[in-house]
């Protein structure tokens, strides 16, 4: 059955696969043995919204308004589909003042 050439193709290809393992394994254990913070995969180099205060600083101040704004909105856009009666078309809505 090993003199079959698709057979030795097929023992070539997992003793390669292996190898490769192997390789990645030893990878793994080089930086295991290695003590210290590790950045995250990808983001090695580069920058982190996330964790930036700048960043955060910066982001609270254009979304600071977002609430308010969102719900002047919604009373815009409920106030031009209510009907003229000046009732809320909603029974969870505030009626107008």
């Amino acid at each position: 059955m090993a003199d079959d050439p698709v057979e030795r193709m097929h023992q070539r290809e997992r003793q390669q696969e292996r190898e490769r393992l192997r390789e990645l394994e030893t990878k793994d254990l080089e930086v295991e043995s290695q003590r210290g913070s590790r950045p995250l995969e990808g983001y090695a180099g580069g920058h982190t919204t996330w964790a930036s205060k700048q960043d955060d600083e910066a982001a609270a101040e254009v979304h600071a308004h977002d609430a308010e704004d969102s719900w002047a909105e919604s009373q815009e856009q409920v106030a031009r589909l209510s009907p003229e009666s000046g009732e809320p078309a909603r029974k969870d809505e505030e009626p107008p003042k």
